[in-house]
C-alpha cells in the first residue's frame, strides 16, 4: 500500500503539532508522536508528519464465529460473524487470552487484504455481520471503518469487541458505521487501569457516548478472583450500568482462566459468578448472563411476563420466541437488534 494512500486513510484521526510532531486521535492515550515514533499500541506511527496505520490490511486472525461468542445476545441471535483482528493493542492486560497477537508489535503478515476482500468473504460465508475483535480494534479503526462502509452496501452489520478506551473522536465517527459493541468493563478502579492495564479509566465515558451515538451496547466483565470479585465492587459496575446506560443493557459475567502472565490465580468459582448474577438482578438489570462455564443461566427472559424467550446452550440457540422484536407471549418489545 502506498504511503499517500495511508495518509488518506487516517487523515481525520490525527492532529498536526509543532516540529513535525503529531497527536494520534484514535484512543484516549492521545499519543504525541515525533517523526518516526510509534504509539503505545505499536502499530500507529508518525511518518513525515502523518499518522500511518502499519496494520491496515494486515490481518492476523480471521474466523467465522457465532455472534453469541462475541458475546452479543441481543444482536442477530443465531447468526454468524466474520471475525478479524490484527496485531497490536493499547492495553497491557496480564491475563489477555489473545496475547500472541494483541501484545505483538512485529508485523509479520505479508499479504495485503483489502476491505473489499473482507466483505467478499462475509458474503461468501453468508455472515450477517463483521466483528472487529481478537485484539483491540481501535488500533486498526481506519481499516475497520473502510471495511464497514463497504459492508453497508450489502446490508452487513458491523461490530466492535473492545476494551472501551476509544477516543471521543472515533466514537462519534462510528455513528451509522458501527452497529453494535461489546465493551469490556474490567474493573471499577482508576488505579487498577493505570497500574495493571497501563491505560486510562475511560470506559464509563466510552459506554455513555456509544449509547448516545446510537450503537447497540452490551457489557462484559471478566471476574478475576482477588481483583474485581468483591460484592461491593460488582455493585458499583451494576449500578453504573443501570443508572447510566439503562437497565435494559445486557451484562455478561465471564469466568477468568489462568493465561499469559497471570498464572498464579485460580479459575473463577461458579459460586462467585452466581453471586454476581444475583447482585446484578437485585440492582434492576433485566438481562444478565453467565458465560463460558457451561451454565444454562444464559436464557433471555421477557422483563414483563418473565417467560423464557431465547434459550442457549453454549453458543447454540435452542429456541427463539422473539418475533419482530417482541415477546411472542405478551408482545412486550425486547431491547436489541433482531434482524
Amino acid at each position: 500500500m502506498k504511503t499517500d494512500d495511508k495518509q488518506v486513510v487516517q487523515s481525520k484521526f490525527f492532529r498536526k503539532l509543532k516540529n513535525n510532531k503529531i497527536k494520534c486521535l484514535l484512543c484516549r492515550h492521545y499519543c504525541e508522536l515525533s517523526e518516526g515514533q510509534t504509539g503505545i499500541c505499536g502499530v500507529n506511527k508518525n511518518e513525515n508528519g502523518y499518522l500511518i496505520n502499519l496494520v491496515y490490511g494486515r490481518v492476523a486472525a480471521l474466523n467465522i464465529d457465532p455472534i453469541e461468542k462475541k458475546p452479543l445476545y441481543h444482536f442477530l441471535p443465531g447468526t454468524t460473524a466474520l471475525s478479524l483482528g490484527t496485531v497490536g493493542c493499547n492495553m497491557q492486560c496480564s491475563f489477555c487470552q489473545n496475547w500472541q497477537i494483541s501484545q505483538e508489535k512485529t508485523i509479520l503478515q505479508k499479504d495485503f487484504v483489502a476491505p473489499v476482500q473482507i466483505v467478499d468473504l462475509a458474503l461468501q460465508y453468508k455472515a450477517k455481520s463483521i466483528a472487529y475483535t481478537y485484539n483491540e480494534p481501535t488500533v486498526f479503526y481506519p481499516y475497520a471503518r473502510d471495511i464497514a462502509l463497504y459492508a453497508k452496501h450489502y446490508g452487513i452489520k458491523n461490530i466492535f469487541v473492545t476494551n472501551g478506551i476509544e477516543s471521543e473522536e472515533v466514537i462519534k465517527d462510528m455513528k451509522n458505521i458501527i452497529d453494535a459493541a461489546n465493551v469490556d468493563f474490567k474493573a471499577f478502579d482508576q488505579q487498577y487501569y493505570k497500574r495493571e492495564l497501563k491505560a486510562p479509566f475511560s470506559v464509563r465515558e466510552t459506554l455513555q457516548l456509544m449509547k448516545k451515538t446510537g450503537l447497540w451496547v452490551e457489557v462484559t466483565t471478566l471476574i478475576i478472583p482477588g481483583i474485581n470479585d468483591q460484592p461491593e465492587h460488582l455493585k458499583k459496575i451494576a449500578n453504573f450500568i443501570a443508572q447510566k446506560l439503562g437497565t435494559e443493557t445486557p451484562w455478561h459475567l465471564s469466568a477468568f482462566h489462568p493465561d499469559y502472565k497471570m498464572q498464579d490465580r485460580s479459575t473463577t468459582p461458579v459460586t462467585t459468578l452466581e453471586k454476581a448474577y444475583e447482585i446484578a438482578r437485585h440492582t434492576g438489570l433485566q438481562f444478565v448472563y453467565i458465560g463460558n462455564v457451561g451454565l444454562r443461566k444464559n436464557i433471555t427472559y421477557c422483563p414483563y411476563c418473565h417467560k423464557a424467550l431465547i434459550e442457549r446452550l453454549g453458543y447454540q440457540i435452542l429456541s427463539n420466541r422473539i418475533i419482530d422484536g417482541k415477546c411472542v407471549y405478551c408482545k412486550t418489545k425486547i431491547p436489541g437488534i433482531w434482524n
